[in-house]
């Protein structure tokens, strides 16, 4: 039987969530493994949303269930995905992180594969910092943590702008939200959610 793998997001105006279908689609690509996308609530003010047109941009991904923190313990791998806020996570999804530390008290979470992607508005806005601040939450819960090793080749693309880093793959929105997930960027999510499925199938075997 192969791994159980959530794939956790957060996402405002849908950038991340294509990554997350990605991930879990390169998730699905491991024989046995078993993706679940799922998001973490929302906290933005009704009237925020709409004023900012993520109210509308968010009916895209409205379907996917939102997950409760406890429900993390169910998973053998957790790949969380978030966008960028000022070189780290988005409240959203560190006001879900808030909320595990009963699972912390009981070891829910260690032993198992963590890992993180993200998007930026621009092209230096804090990709790196944002996962590798993330990953320190993972550590404390004493999770596996695994990123994106250079035998993805489309890291090392020098021929157009692109995200995707060794700690998460990751995409560039533009500071207007117009620019979506590159098919590079969509490659190197996929091969993030291949590789961290296969390791847990190990784990778990």
């Amino acid at each position: 039987m192969g791994a159980n793998v959530y794939v956790v997001f957060y996402s405002t105006y849908g950038h991340v969530y294509k990554m997350a279908e990605a991930v879990a689609a390169g998730v699905r690509e491991v024989a046995g493994a078993e993706a679940r996308l799922v998001q973490v609530p929302e906290l933005m003010p009704e009237a925020a949303l709409v004023k900012s047109g993520a109210k509308a941009a968010r009916q895209a991904f409205a379907h996917v269930p939102v997950i409760q923190p406890d429900q993390l313990a169910e998973a053998d791998a957790i790949i969380f995905g978030t966008p960028t806020r000022f070189g780290n996570m988005s409240a959203q999804m560190r006001n879900f992180l808030d909320q595990t530390a009963g699972l912390w008290l009981k070891g829910a979470l260690v032993g198992k594969v963590g890992s993180v992607f993200a998007s930026t508005g621009t092209q230096h806005g804090g990709q790196e910092t944002t996962i590798t601040s993330f990953h320190t939450s993972l550590f404390h819960h004493g999770m596996i943590v695994v990123g994106v090793p250079y035998a993805e080749q489309r890291l090392l693309n020098m021929q157009e702008i692109t995200g995707g880093t060794p700690y998460g793959a990751t995409t560039l929105a533009a500071g207007d939200g117009s620019r979506q997930p590159s098919e590079n960027e969509l490659a190197i999510a996929r091969f993030q959610g291949r590789h961290v499925a296969q390791i847990a199938s190990r784990l778990r075997g």
